[in-house]
């Protein structure tokens, strides 16, 4: 920034540099004897200035305020985000240069092809208008029909206002476009700015979306909420990532803009190209058969604590001591953390995980739990990803809020996407697998194909509970004999103590489900990675990847 005076002798601030030196491009040939410019050469300048028109349409000051928001511009995020530079599509800019508050583009991402789109916020706040929309589907639809993924770096105000129904049609046929690669060619969409409206509807269509802090998303802005409602409240409060990623709208929260676009990079190295191929296999050199001593160590010290079979235990370092390496990456981390959801790699294949967290409200299943696992895994199901579910619970949550809510529907949507899952699939059964949360989830009815469980397993139709279904006559003549004074209130406690612990010996245990081949096998902690790596190893030699082709159920 430059200082200037006018005659008046007011100081005026300007963002012309006068150290900017234009160098004019000459279109010589190499070779070429002489240099004489002439209509040919004139015609190759207005070619060169149209292709450099989309970078430098916004001008400085635009650009400025971009900066002074704490974002990037378009081609900054292009630029931390490929490996080189992009093939940029559809230039077609009128004389309002239509269409150039959307870049479209054909990138390098890790060695890969990937179809790329971004608002420019810098040119008429990145709205979208009839060319925009059209641009947006063409670039879909050649996802599609060259199978490789999609990433979109949205931040745009919504439809274009002055383009009138133009900016609602070109939203409806971007929308359609995205909806019918839906499950072809995976999608990662992140939210910069402040995007409203279709802002929110297009990218939310997209497999997983990522919101860094400080931005914002929704149908409508605090303004529009405040003339409609009268309520006063926040961008944050409205539609920050606090509340997208409770909701689960939301799959990562990161800290800023480079993080988020960093994200990309790391989601896109667990995701295959489309639906009819496996994810990229890492070759690794942790070996297959490395003793998860960790594993054992987690138990031993859980489980010979004071409250014994009653210790919460984080899984999450159960699934770390299981990956290459322990690098996994877990999906929607802030929403429901009784239930984990997460990519990781085993052999250098990449695996899904599906594991109750009993460090979280005893691993329950909840109305939020159950949404996020079945959307986890109808994904992991569409893209060829085989999934280890790791059973932890003492059922599903009871209680009149989750009923009035759903839990039932919730349930079932969870139990849907289990039943339809095809890729090879995997239990662990690591402590408790009560009632209909274990006949709910992964297990040789509903489909699996590899069940194992460790020797802490505890498996029944009830957990403690049950001792007065299974004892009720014992445990009547015990409460008989203590109000009739026959016997103290220390004798009762240490008779039904004594039937507890019957009830575990007999009931609460592997040994049924092993002797009915509900479990295939008993794993030693120590071994489980091993074992694992084996035989997913195995299944995935025998499986092969391509669309699926089921029938679709009425419910999703």
């Amino acid at each position: 920034m430059t200082i200037t005076k006018k005659k008046s002798g007011k100081a005026l601030a300007t963002l012309i540099n006068p150290f900017d030196q234009k160098a004019e491009v000459e279109f010589a040939i190499p070779g070429q004897a002489s240099y004489n410019p002439g209509l040919y050469e004139d015609n190759l300048k207005k070619g060169y200035e149209l292709i450099q028109r989309p970078r430098k349409a916004a001008g400085v000051s635009a650009i400025t305020r971009q900066h002074a928001k704490k974002r990037m511009t378009i081609w900054e995020r292009i630029a931390v985000l490929t490996d080189e530079t992009p093939t940029v599509l559809f230039q077609n800019w009128g004389k309002n240069l239509d269409g150039a508050s959307l870049v479209t583009a054909v990138v390098k991402i890790n060695g890969r092809d990937v179809a790329l789109y971004g608002h420019d916020f810098t040119v008429r706040a990145g709205s979208m208008d009839a060319t925009n929309g059209k641009k947006l589907a063409r670039l879909f639809e050649l996802a599609g029909k060259r199978r490789i993924p999609v990433v979109g770096l949205n931040d745009s105000a919504g439809a274009y206002v002055p383009a009138g129904m133009g900016g609602l049609d070109g939203y409806a046929e971007a929308f359609t476009a995205l909806r019918k690669i839906s499950g072809v060619v995976p999608s990662i969409m992140c939210m910069f700015g402040f995007n409203a409206g279709g802002g929110s509807y297009l990218p939310r269509q997209g497999s997983f979306l990522i919101q860094p802090n400080d931005t914002f998303f929704g149908l409508t802005g605090p303004g529009v909420v405040k003339s409609v409602l009268g309520e006063d409240v926040t961008p944050e409060e409205l539609g920050g990532p606090s509340v997208h990623s409770q909701s689960g709208i939301t799959d990562f929260v990161v800290k800023d803009e480079v993080a988020a676009l960093k994200k990309v990079r790391q989601l896109l190295n667990y995701l295959p190209g489309n639906n009819s191929e496996l994810a990229p296999h890492q070759p690794t050199s942790d070996p297959l058969d490395r003793k998860t001593w960790d594993v054992d160590l987690l138990l031993k010290k859980a489980f010979n604590s004071p409250t014994g079979f009653n210790t919460p235990i984080d899984v999450t370092i159960m699934i770390q001591q299981l990956c290459d390496h322990g690098d996994f990456l877990e999906i929607q981390a802030e929403r429901a953390r009784n239930t984990i959801t997460a990519l990781g790699r085993m052999g250098g294949n990449v695996v899904g995980f599906v594991a109750n967290n009993s460090a979280v409200s005893s691993g329950q299943i909840d109305i939020a739990a159950a949404y996020k696992n079945a959307r986890f895994i109808r994904f992991c199901n569409l893209y060829n990803i085989p999934v280890i579910f790791m059973e932890d619970t003492t059922g599903f949550l009871p209680g009149k809020e989750q009923e009035h809510q759903g839990i039932v529907q919730a349930g079932r949507a969870m139990l849907d996407a289990i039943i339809d899952l095809r890729t090879p699939r995997f239990l662990v059964i690591i402590r408790n697998a009560f009632g209909g949360a274990y006949a709910s989830y992964n297990n040789y009815p509903t489909g699996a194909d590899f069940v194992v469980a460790l020797p802490s397993t505890r498996a029944a139709v009830m957990g403690p509970a049950g001792i007065e279904f299974v004892y009720k006559k014992e445990l009547q003549e015990i409460r008989a004999a203590l109000k009739s004074g026959a016997q103290s209130a220390d004798w009762a406690k240490e008779q039904e103590a004594l039937l507890a612990r019957r009830y575990e010996e007999e009931l609460m245990n592997p040994n049924e489900a092993l002797s009915l081949g509900a479990v295939s096998q008993i794993v030693m902690p120590r071994d489980l990675r091993k074992v694992l790596c084996e035989n997913m190893a195995f299944h995935l030699r025998h499986y092969t990847p391509e669309p699926f082709n089921s029938v679709q159920r009425e419910f999703h």
